[in-house]
């Protein structure tokens, strides 16, 4: 089906004060509207994707503030209050004594056929986790899944909403959750209780639920999944890896334990004695990266993605977006991108790498993880190795075909995720391939600090590390039940671990 948006914008526009409502109204791409700022001493803004506009030369005052309070609901503990039978948010900013002194006045839509390319999963009855930046979608994406199931599938649905955000603010739901029920929750604070409350009142098919931020929101959906309920719910964080790196959150994927194997079995596997496994089957069976409006990444099999990530490997990830004309695309995992060129890449202390349609920061992010500074040129002359993404190579602009003329090797990337930008160092840089060893090194070392502060020494620290491996040596230790912080300043930066 296309897409039709619904947004009840003239409800928002008649809680604003007049002389910030009517410029407003005159912006030809109002129906882009993200939101309005609102903060005392400055003059009113509104946002739009691809800009920013001042409403007014006048600064906001406490009367313009007292405006909007008086004709929205009340604001919870959460400081977010709504406009009834609305999707819109107003979420307040306050000084030390209370005082609201801004506001954030949201709009929220309503996207009908949000989910047409994911519907194939939550059909499935599988559990989907939906992960994304903010303001990606995820909440739309979520309301529209909670219809489809509710009207089209006839399934029992219940929606806990913590901040009205998916069904809106009132005690009559939005329209956009279809016949799907709605429970709301007093505070934050509660919402794993109202989790648990739903199913065992209600008798629900599917349990739809946002945010889920808390080890007890963790503990509660995974109650949930036990029962037989399918889950479909968002998180805190943008990639699987993201996560996997939460401790808070981590159980959601089966969590992640250290584990010391025997000497024979470490034999067969090729690996030091200590290594991170999964410590159970997953919440959630699926995994949904929300890349972009019309583009996700899934992880089909989370458990499997969940393996192969600590072992070292790509987790199969298929790509889906929508083309011009509203037709779902489909890239299915396949083997690992390889250069394509059979010209040997020149040793790596001599590679100088030519981007195009690669994300430099994720690059360079992934690059401190194996303590490499690559040599990244901006000019193709200069370069010894040209990388593109896979979409890119198959359109073939001229920059690709000079690059081949030139008789440069050319990498393709499948995609600019942190598995693929890992990959691509692993293949052009001997030092990244003993990546594998340092890290299981690190853990290891991690662990023998354990058992030093558990047999009585105060504090442990550690060799210094990159950030993504402190992250799962602090894991280690809280797995342990012990403290670790850490200390210095990055090449130096260390774990300590100790006993509080």
């Amino acid at each position: 089906m296309q897409k039709v948006i619904t947004d009840d914008l003239d409800a928002l526009l008649n809680v604003l004060p007049p002389h910030i409502r009517q410029p407003l109204t005159q912006q030809s791409d109002l129906h882009d509207l993200i939101e309005v700022v609102l903060d005392l001493g400055r003059p009113p803004e509104a946002r739009f994707p691809s800009r920013e506009f001042t409403l007014a030369p006048e600064e906001i005052d406490s009367p313009d503030i007292n405006y909007v309070v008086s004709r929205i609901s009340s604001f919870g503990d959460d400081n977010r209050a709504g406009i009834a039978r609305t999707l819109h948010r107003i979420s307040a900013i306050r000084n030390r004594r209370g005082e609201i002194v801004g506001l954030t006045c949201r709009v929220g839509r309503a996207v009908f056929g949000t989910i047409k390319i994911i519907e194939d999963l939550v059909q499935s009855g599988k559990s989907v986790l939906l992960l994304g930046r903010p303001g990606v979608g995820k909440t739309t994406m979520l309301r529209e899944v909670a219809r489809v199931l509710a009207d089209d599938l006839n399934k029992r649905v219940i929606i806990v909403d913590t901040s009205n955000e998916i069904a809106g603010d009132g005690d009559i739901p939005h329209p956009a959750i279809g016949h799907a029920r709605r429970m709301q929750v007093a505070t934050p604070t509660l919402q794993h209780a109202v989790m648990i409350e739903a199913v065992e009142n209600h008798m629900p098919e599917v349990i739809v639920i946002d945010e889920i931020g808390t080890e007890l929101e963790a503990q509660a959906a995974r109650t949930i999944a036990e029962r037989g309920v399918q889950l479909v719910g968002t998180a805190h964080g943008n990639t699987l890896e993201n996560l996997m790196m939460n401790p808070t959150l981590a159980d959601l994927i089966g969590g992640i334990q250290s584990v010391t194997l025997g000497d024979e079995e470490a034999r067969r596997r090729r690996t030091q004695k200590s290594i991170l496994e999964r410590k159970s089957p997953p919440t959630f069976d699926i995994v949904v990266e929300i890349q972009d409006r019309d583009k996700v990444a899934i992880h089909p099999d989370v458990g499997e993605a969940v393996d192969a990530i600590l072992r070292g490997e790509l987790a199969p990830v298929e790509v889906r977006w929508l083309d011009k004309n509203g037709k779902v695309r489909v890239e299915k995992p396949s083997s690992v991108s390889k250069p394509v060129s059979e010209k040997p890449p020149a040793p790596s202390d001599k590679i100088s790498l030519f981007l195009f349609g690669v994300n430099r920061a994720r690059l360079e992010q992934a690059a401190k993880e194996f303590d490499i500074s690559p040599n990244i040129v901006h000019n193709l002359k200069d370069a010894n190795m040209f990388i593109t993404s896979k979409s890119f190579f198959r359109r073939k602009p001229q920059i690709v075909k000079d690059a081949e003329a030139m008789n440069l090797p050319v990498y393709v990337l499948k995609s600019n995720s942190p598995p693929q930008m890992r990959q691509l160092l692993h293949d052009i840089y001997p030092i990244a391939s003993q990546r594998t060893d340092r890290f299981q090194q690190a853990i290891s070392e991690a662990e023998q600090a354990v058992a030093q502060v558990k047999n009585g020494q105060a504090a442990v620290e550690l060799s210094p590390q990159s950030a993504y491996i402190r992250r799962l040596q602090h894991l280690v230790a809280e797995k342990n039940a012990l403290a670790s912080r850490s200390l210095g300043k990055d090449p130096h930066r260390r774990v300590m671990i100790y006993r509080e």
